[in-house]
């Protein structure tokens, strides 16, 4: 898979992880993107461990579930540490 696409999944999943997680993330497109692109290396990194191989094709289910279950966790942690900066 090559860089742009990479960045086009890290957006997309990242986009798809805040809709799924209720509440109101901070952050604009390229905070989106970050988390994606780094839920997606997290999420590959997770299914090499688990499933024996990790990030695909950029069609394949397999891709787009781990980039979005690892962008959901990115999220997740993103909340906590930004919501304890906001609160300090």
């Amino acid at each position: 898979m090559g860089i742009l696409a990479f960045l086009i999944l890290g957006l997309i999943a990242g986009a798809i992880a805040k809709a799924i997680l209720p509440g109101r993330q901070g952050g604009g497109w390229v905070i989106t993107l970050v988390i994606g692109v780094v839920g997606a290396i997290l999420g590959g990194w997770i299914g090499s461990l688990i499933f024996g191989g990790g990030l695909a094709d950029f069609f394949d289910l397999r891709t787009w579930l781990l980039s979005i279950l690892g962008a959901v966790v990115v999220l997740l942690i993103y909340g906590a540490v930004a919501g304890r900066r906001s609160r300090a």
